[in-house]
């Protein structure tokens, strides 16, 4: 099923459905679809015709779903003379409240406790079960975040709930099946409450309570029995609070745990029932954050000063678990967190204002196992003071970030380049904590729109972030303001009002177009349609007499290597080119938009308004002889990639003065956030795939092998934010994990790799790798919608290239042969191998 179903919540009555053949089934001209829902009979749908050929993202074939509705789906496929395939298992599907009227339980806040300057309140109450149960389910979101306990077990284990929305607009639930939780009468029921995003402290000003000053708690539970009763309760005015033993928690400061409170919760005490809309409670679209891997620590070290550092061997975010012993109680244990080292200490200054510790009072001499809760980092080095004798088996790093399912995978002959690979990837997990944020270690970690804008595509390849991407849009569109300006930020916690920076709100075009194009949802792209065309009319109604954008602050092409440290906005390519490049390309982002939606007259009028664009760039900023204003790598990469240029001289003089550029900086890198994406394939456009391959395989800085060879793990902010000396830059925007520039993954998936998509959703791909260059071979897989599609292509020692597509069922690949000068061979389901 679609992104809509997620543990127990499914939020839509209509949801989508998709699923993928096994290897070598024939062509699909039908299927079937049968539900069994809530007890009753199951029914099946039929589908035939053109709409039964289609197996991604396809209508609901039965009547909607009401909320409440549990039971399963399962499907099964017609391939003509072939018969029918097998059913499918069956998916069991839960539907979460779908209007307001369907929420009994309230937001309950601790009325005495809880203050900004208190511990962590723990609510807590009681669910009284009677004989026959069947089935239970629990509906947890707090304002804050919240940890929930029934009868002392955990309740899933999900991180940070219900994460990080526009809470005003859109507040999110969880949903859990708590059946074997439960038992027949009393059961207790508590929640840790913590600030999260919520109350806690954001941005660099650490400005607190953002969105409200009380945390509160909503739970509610639906018990179902075997003679068919259905029971809802929830919070209410009959709950009570505590104190923890946490007596201070923040996402950027860390968390004060007292373990001498533990269980010492103190008299109860009441609760206020609040005033929240329920209309704002949405299910999730995506998974939640959770610990998706334990690292052990690499080894333990003394810093020059005789410090304790642990190594993990990997930057990464989450937290540090330790095991200690043998202390008295009242003895103090901290760990703070940094991503390098400096001079052999913790290189915490690119923390900036986060202090990113933790700290625990120990209760005694009892082996203890140590983590906060309510709390991440983002390091790969830690400091722990209070334990002489620390071992490296008592210490270990739990990754933390939304648990998304991996479809991309890369290698080649360059070790160098496999690397840079895995920094994006680890870059990636470690920045999608519900939200895509721009780095995950200092005071900032928010979600910026420039950033996914640019890495969106690479994203997407890596990892399924379909429902992830789509939640964060409908935030987008909640936080945009009427007269259609994005703000640079979303959620929006920054409330700016300058709202029309290029290529930052150009992702509420770029980024569900990308969406579209590789997951072939129609839903969202008309669901952010509105968005869409808002944003480029608000970019529009800037436009002078002479149809040039060139109004309001910009980022421009953000740090571009030549910017000085404490200016990342200066930077070589004018930033009236870059608006009015993003001005056509948005526009017609909307018109493709429309096309694919079926509104011809509203795409043909926004394919006007963009040839007006292109013509108006071309008269003010390129000559003749295709020479771009500003004179650098960006904007010659923008013009060449997106088709801003005229004439055949324009192309042809561009293309050749890029490749000037690029020889006359040694193939290094001279491009920021806006270039960096587009700089390689503006090369293989320019017919100059040998100085693109120069570029990629650079290793001096500024390049994207330099912070490898520097032994970096994950993608810089900066080409240099580890100087050469091992010491940090002093540019204030100085982050260790940052996937902006990781962008470049995109182009070793789909050109030195060689598979692109065509179609959306994959159903039509075409390879097409770049072997004439200094590597070996190389090799891509990725599960699309359709099934996994690979693509490996290996210079034999005669010379000859091979190359191995395979293609899964439904999917159809248009391949061009090594060496072969003919046009492309269009090839179906099944393994294929080319040489040349």
């Amino acid at each position: 099923m679609d992104r809509t179903e997620h543990a127990g919540c499914l939020g839509s009555p209509t949801p989508r459905l998709s699923w993928r053949h096994a290897a070598g089934a024939a062509p699909q001209d039908g299927y079937e679809v049968e539900i069994a829902r809530s007890g009753a009979a199951p029914a099946t749908a039929a589908v035939t015709g053109a709409v039964g050929r289609e197996q991604v993202s396809v209508a609901w074939p039965h009547e909607p779903l009401a909320a409440g509705e549990h039971g399963t789906v399962r499907v099964r496929t017609n391939h003509g003379d072939a018969g029918w395939s097998p059913w499918s298992e069956p998916v069991a599907f839960h539907v979460a409240p779908l209007a307001p009227q369907d929420w009994v339980a309230g937001f309950v806040s601790p009325r005495h406790l809880g203050g900004l300057a208190d511990p962590a309140p723990i609510v807590v109450g009681s669910v009284r079960v009677g004989p026959g149960l069947v089935g239970a389910r629990l509906l947890l979101s707090a304002l804050g975040v919240v940890r929930a306990r029934i009868n002392g077990t955990r309740v899933g284990s999900d991180e940070l709930t219900p994460g990080w929305t526009s809470y005003h607009k859109r507040l999110r639930f969880e949903g859990y099946d708590v059946t074997d939780l439960l038992r027949e009468g009393t059961n207790d029921v508590d929640a840790l409450l913590g600030n999260g995003w919520y109350r806690g402290a954001l941005t660099w000003d650490l400005r607190r309570d953002l969105y409200g000053d009380r945390l509160a708690l909503l739970a509610q539970f639906e018990l179902r029995y075997a003679d068919g009763r259905v029971e809802t309760v929830g919070t209410d005015g009959s709950w009570r609070a505590h104190a923890s033993h946490v007596l201070a928690d923040d996402l950027y400061g860390g968390q004060h745990t007292d373990l001498r409170l533990l269980g010492e919760l103190g008299a109860p005490g009441p609760v206020d029932l609040l005033d929240v809309d329920p209309r704002i409670l949405v299910a999730p679209e995506g998974p939640p954050p959770r610990i998706t891997q334990v690292l052990p620590a690499a080894r333990i070290l003394r810093s020059p000063s005789g410090k304790v550092l642990v190594d993990f061997g990997q930057n990464l975010v989450g937290w540090v678990n330790l095991t200690v012993r043998g202390h008295a109680a009242g003895d103090r244990i901290t760990v703070r967190h940094a991503e390098v080292l400096e001079h052999g200490e913790l290189g915490t200054r690119p923390l900036r204002r986060a202090e990113a510790t933790d700290t625990y009072d120990l209760a005694g001499p009892d082996e203890t196992e140590l983590a906060p809760q309510l709390t991440f980092h983002g390091f790969r080095y830690a400091e722990v003071t209070g334990v002489d004798d620390l071992r490296v088996e008592d210490v270990s790093a739990a990754v933390v970030g939304s648990d998304l399912t991996r479809t991309g995978w890369f290698t080649c002959s360059e070790p160098l380049l496999e690397q840079l690979h895995e920094n994006v990837v680890w870059g990636t997990r470690g920045n999608f904590l519900d939200v895509p944020t721009d780095c995950p270690q200092r005071d900032e970690r928010l979600g910026w729109t420039g950033d996914i804008q640019v890495f969106a595509r690479t994203a997407a390849f890596l990892f399924d972030v379909d429902g992830f991407l789509s939640s964060w849009l409908r935030d987008l569109a909640a936080d945009q303001r009427p007269d259609g300006g994005v703000p640079v930020v979303i959620p929006d916690v920054l409330r700016d009002d300058n709202v029309i920076a290029t290529a930052w709100g150009d992702a509420a075009t770029m980024v569900p177009w990308v969406l579209y194009r590789r997951y072939g949802d129609l839903d969202l792209l008309e669901r952010q349609l509105p968005s869409m065309r808002a944003w480029v009319d608000r970019l529009w109604s800037e436009v002078d007499d002479s149809a040039l954008w060139r109004t309001g602050f910009q980022y421009g092409d953000w740090l571009d290597p030549t910017a000085p440290p404490d200016d990342a906005a200066a930077a070589q390519a004018d930033p009236h080119v870059i608006q009015q490049a993003y001005l056509v390309r948005s526009t017609e982002t909307v018109a493709w938009a429309a096309r694919a939606l079926g509104l011809p007259d509203l795409a043909t009028e926004y394919e006007d308004l963009a040839d007006t664009a292109r013509a108006a760039f071309q008269n003010a900023y390129v000559t003749p002889l295709g020479r771009v204003r500003s004179d650098c790598q960006t904007v010659y990469a923008l013009a060449l990639c997106w088709a801003l240029l005229g004439s055949g001289d324009q192309v042809e003089g561009a293309g050749e003065r890029l490749a000037e550029l690029v020889r006359e900086a040694n193939a290094t890198v001279a491009t920021g956030f806006v270039g960096t994406p587009l700089i390689l394939d503006a090369l293989v456009i320019a017919g100059q795939t040998d100085l693109a391959y120069a570029m990629l395989l650079q290793t001096e800085n500024p390049s994207w092998l330099y912070p490898v060879t520097m032994g970096a793990t994950t993608v810089w902010e900066r080409w240099d934010s580890m100087l050469p000396d091992g010491s940090i830059n002093p540019g204030e925007m100085t982050s260790f994990n940052h996937y902006a520039l990781g962008a470049v993954a995109n182009f070793l998936h789909r050109r030195v790799a060689g598979l692109a998509p065509v179609l959306p959703g994959y159903r039509e791909v075409e390879v097409d790798p770049l072997t004439d260059g200094p590597l070996t071979h190389a090799a891509v897989r990725h599960l699309s919608p359709y099934g996994e599609i690979a693509v490996s292509w290996e210079k034999q020692p005669d010379g000859v290239v091979r190359l191995d597509v395979n293609v899964p069922p439904g999917v159809l690949a248009r391949v061009f042969p090594p060496g072969v000068k003919r046009g492309a061979v269009k090839v179906g389901a099944g393994e294929h191998t080319f040489s040349g």
